[in-house]
């Protein structure tokens, strides 16, 4: 028993690197294609101008890379502090939480952007299912996937009550409602579309899909252990 368990141990160890080296590759294949829109907004960034980084896609993103080591930073104390304090699953609860922080606000950033009639132009609502989703393109497709993706892959990983797909999936169509009424009532000169909640639900349902190695090892283990003491005695 004990010797099929060692020898099993192994490749569920190297399974376990596959997405994370996966992510990686793909985050440096975005990064090389990118590369050229990204430097464009490096030197307001560097300069600390708002114009040209903070209010522009490009500056957003870099930024966004550019403070990941400080994300790693903070993941890294917060798991020492709780693992000081003794409580359990210290990393998965850190990384969770920064993940989540990490990747979602800047994506809220971009998406409360105001546009160039905003406070001006009238609020615009798109109640129809799937009538603005053929004119959104691949690039706002994808955009939309990303939005609560990082909420989604994380939130179930840091609280149990949303180690569920159809909860995360509820979970990003409230957040993508109140960001959609935040348009509207800010008059940002956006479209507060039906079809922008729906992407970015799938987004997060998707996400959650593929953290359910994390979430569902996570689980409690059941409580019919007890059991056997009590019987044989």
């Amino acid at each position: 028993m004990d010797h099929h368990t060692s020898l099993t141990a192994p490749p569920r160890r190297t399974t376990g690197f596959v997405l994370p080296v996966a992510a990686a590759a793909a985050l440096a294949g975005a990064l090389f294609v990118m590369r050229r829109p990204l430097m464009m907004s490096a030197p307001s960034c560097m300069a600390g101008r708002w114009h040209g980084c903070l209010d522009t896609f490009n500056g957003v993103v870099l930024v966004t890379l550019v403070t990941l080591p400080l994300a790693a930073l903070v993941a890294w104390a917060l798991a020492r502090v709780r693992r000081a304090a003794g409580v359990a699953s210290a990393w998965r609860i850190s990384s969770a939480e920064v993940g989540m922080v990490h990747g979602t606000v800047p994506f809220l950033w971009l998406t409360m952007m105001p546009g160039g009639g905003a406070g001006v132009a009238p609020a615009r609502v798109s109640l129809v299912p799937l009538r603005d989703l053929v004119t959104m393109g691949t690039l706002g497709i994808v955009g939309n996937l990303l939005v609560f993706a990082s909420l989604g892959f994380f939130a179930p990983m840091r609280w149990a009550a949303l180690a569920s797909v159809p909860r995360v999936l509820a979970l990003g169509a409230g957040c993508s409602v109140l960001v959609e009424t935040a348009q509207y009532a800010l008059r940002l000169d956006r479209v507060s579309s039906v079809d922008d909640v729906l992407v970015n639900a799938s987004g997060a349902a998707l996400a959650a899909l593929a953290s359910r190695r994390w979430w569902r090892t996570a689980a409690p283990a059941p409580s019919g252990r007890s059991r056997p003491a009590a019987t044989a005695a």
